[in-house]
């Protein structure tokens, strides 16, 4: 009967990301912010924890010192989990200390810098038998959540195409050089990895169409392309996917569509009809049916006619907007109540169990490395590779 005490690595002052985490962990009063390791400038470090309020023998400056000292205290004051939300080269040491600390994790997306790294987090994972959640937002709209449960309940029939599309326009000058600080390292491959769009966002858009669906990609074929001069990496690509239920699919992702801003949509369609979501209108769920009037389903917890897993990820009655933060929210709170049943010794739903996992993760960095190496390859197909 306490709050789950969390401790941030990364995300101060300078960064972004982190402020959205803290909101949305703080949002059901389920999680506390203990302690942080919030910058590498220790500068930055002191003046973000002070700002946040933290006490000053938990504001650290390093994360080795913060999962170090947090292991040494007693069981009812240390840390309940660590959540990581620096860069993508510096997701993996931090959230291999903590899962060997004894501590759960929370980690953001791509889950790590490589496929080798992804593997070890997961089998530390399983040897400990702790939990890692991976914050792939968008699976935390209810709408989302809506569109699986029919696929899963066969609505649709059997599945046959998956177009997904992740066009943005934010990189469309070469912004890293004029001082734009999230552009600069998600554009180096020493920090972003083998891809910067496809890691980016272009995991966002294989997380949605294997979550909706339930099928695995099996194969790819792809093209990258860096159309931005000058650029050190790859900025917009097209990959045509292959699932083990025999679907087909398309994936776009680009950061060079001007004037696009998070234009993130998925279109399943099936033998009996096809859904539509559009992360510009979250609240809202196109079906569409082969030989009936097509339906506008709406997101809120007084509908009876959505699922269980839409509903229990509601928040407030139809009419009534929920977004980003929410569905941010809705993967910490998830989270917070499977860590909390595990903790009493209870069984948490499977509407609890809801969320990104470490397979999710691993799944995520074998993505990149398929669609590097289709993209490198003459051939036409590359067998998805584990």
């Amino acid at each position: 009967m306490r709050k789950l005490r969390m401790g941030m690595v990364g995300g101060g002052q300078d960064a972004f990301i982190g402020a959205i985490h803290r909101l949305a962990a703080n949002m059901d009063g389920l999680i506390e912010l203990s302690c942080g390791a919030l910058s590498i400038k220790p500068e930055t470090a002191l003046a973000s924890g002070k700002a946040l309020f933290l006490p000053e023998s938990r504001i650290y400056l390093t994360y080795e010192e913060m999962i170090k000292a947090e292991a040494a205290l007693p069981a009812d004051e240390k840390i309940d989990f660590v959540t990581i939300v620096t860069p993508n080269f510096a997701h993996f040491a931090p959230a291999m200390m903590a899962l060997e600390h004894g501590f759960n994790v929370v980690i953001e997306k791509p889950m790590t810098f490589s496929l080798e790294e992804a593997k070890l987090l997961k089998q530390k994972v399983e040897e400990t038998g702790l939990i890692l959640c991976l914050t792939h937002t968008y699976s935390g709209y209810p709408m989302v959540k809506q569109a699986k449960a029919m696929v899963r309940e066969g609505k649709l029939g059997k599945i046959r195409k998956v177009l997904v599309e992740y066009p943005q326009g934010w990189l469309s000058t070469l912004s890293e050089r004029e001082g734009n600080a999230q552009a600069a390292w998600r554009t180096d491959p020493k920090k972003s990895g083998k891809s910067s769009v496809m890691g980016d966002i272009g995991t966002h858009a294989s997380h949605l169409a294997e979550y909706i669906t339930g099928a695995k990609i099996t194969d790819v074929c792809a093209e990258l392309n860096t159309l931005v001069e000058g650029r050190l990496m790859d900025d917009d690509g097209a990959v045509l996917l292959k699932f083990d239920n025999g679907a087909k699919g398309v994936l776009i992702a680009s950061q060079v569509a001007a004037g696009e801003e998070n234009a993130l949509k998925i279109r399943v369609y099936g033998e009996k009809g096809g859904i539509e979501w559009f992360q510009h209108d979250p609240n809202t769920l196109m079906v569409r049916w082969l030989n009936e009037p097509a339906q506008i389903l709406r997101a809120g917890s007084n509908y009876s006619y959505l699922s269980s897993f839409a509903t229990h990820n509601c928040r407030t009655p139809g009419g009534h907007p929920e977004g980003y933060l929410e569905a941010f929210a809705n993967i910490y709170r998830n989270f917070a109540l499977t860590l909390n049943c595990k903790l009493d010794g209870t069984e948490p739903t499977p509407e609890m169990l809801d969320f990104p996992s470490v397979e999710d993760g691993v799944r995520g960095m074998a993505f990149i490395d398929n669609v590097v190496a289709s993209s490198q390859s003459d051939k036409k197909w590359t067998p998805y590779v584990l």
